[in-house]
């Protein structure tokens, strides 16, 4: 998939260039938060993110018979959209580090963020539009800009419900399907809709990839749950602890809360201000006693399982239709 990703890499680099010398630093600020340089704006290797979304693009592109690199403008902008995403994140959920570094707003400040943000889903649209360079006609383009638009509305829609449960200690599971629908799977499926489009208009095809994206996704966000609770910390670089002294309000978290056996031993524990380490050791083995790891992790492979069914169903056989089997299950089997 290497060479994907370098193409990917050299669209995005060209995506994110300065106009004018007055704004080197702000444009500098896009490349600090996408890994390409440090806070001095030298160039580094360092953690770019898993690049999950524009490599689904691609790969759908090329599975269902189109020329990927066609859809390069696309699967840049769906990245960009996702880092925008990522950047307000931080700022709303008050976090100091993504990818093991300093976070945007923590160097730059709160309004430098908000900024960030804003700019960097401004240069997401102008990414579709080198679409239109690539052969696509003003259809396709027009096209392919609603389901983006859909998608990044859908994402802050599920930013907008995992926000409000915050506050909440009856979340049921099906909210939570709902929410990460939006926040997370949205984009995915958007992904890979996309990459679908661009390729074929076999509207069948395409609705099989779109429900593969909307579905591994799914599946990819609870097993990041999962990882948030019982994940090794020397894999997942954060304590396995994070999730519940967060009071986060993961799957595991709501199926404990609304559990008749344990819901309110569960419930006086997050109700509390803050949480002790041995409040945690507390609401894990609450988690033990009902099985809700198993439960969690039931979901997941239910979720994977509707994604590769609904690629199986193109009946396409091709090498980047394999490289699509090899990646869901590489995003949603990551806890061992």
């Amino acid at each position: 998939m290497e060479h994907y990703l370098t193409a990917l890499e050299n669209e995005l680099r060209a995506c994110v260039v300065s106009p004018d010398s007055a704004y080197d630093t702000y444009y500098g600020i896009f490349r600090y938060h996408l890994g390409w340089t440090d806070t001095n704006f030298v160039e580094v290797k360092t953690e770019t993110g898993k690049r999950v979304r524009p490599l689904l693009c691609l790969l759908s592109c090329d599975a269902a018979g189109g020329d990927w690199q066609r859809a390069l403008p696309a699967a840049a902008a769906i990245e960009l959209a996702h880092n925008f995403s990522l950047i307000h994140d931080d700022i709303e959920d008050n976090s100091d580090e993504r990818r093991g570094r300093a976070a945007v707003w923590k160097v730059w400040g709160l309004a430098h963020g908000l900024n960030a943000g804003d700019g960097m889903f401004v240069l997401a649209h102008l990414a579709l539009d080198r679409l239109s360079t690539r052969g696509l006609s003003l259809a396709q383009c027009a096209a392919v800009r609603r389901a983006f638009d859909e998608a990044t509305l859908a994402l802050c829609q599920g930013q907008f419900l995992d926000l409000a449960f915050e506050t909440r200690l009856d979340v049921t599971p099906d909210e939570y399907l709902q929410m990460i629908r939006g926040k997370t799977a949205a984009l995915v499926a958007a992904s890979t809709r996309i990459g679908a489009m661009l390729a074929t208009e076999d509207a069948r095809i395409v609705e099989a990839f779109a429900r593969f994206g909307e579905n591994i996704g799914c599946a990819f966000q609870i097993t990041d749950d999962v990882l948030g609770i019982w994940g090794d910390p020397a894999v997942t670089g954060k304590s396995a602890a994070t999730d519940i002294l967060a009071k986060k309000k993961s799957l595991p978290a709501i199926i404990g809360l609304s559990d008749a056996r344990i819901g309110a031993a569960m419930r006086a524990l997050y109700a509390q201000t803050t949480l002790t380490q041995d409040d945690v050791a507390r609401v894990l083995a609450l988690l033990e006693q009902i099985g809700a790891r198993d439960q969690t992790q039931a979901y997941a492979d239910e979720f994977r399982a509707r994604a590769l069914d609904a690629l199986n169903a193109t009946n396409i056989n091709n090498r980047a239709m394999e490289q699509l089997h090899e990646l869901a299950e590489r995003m949603t089997r990551r806890v061992k």
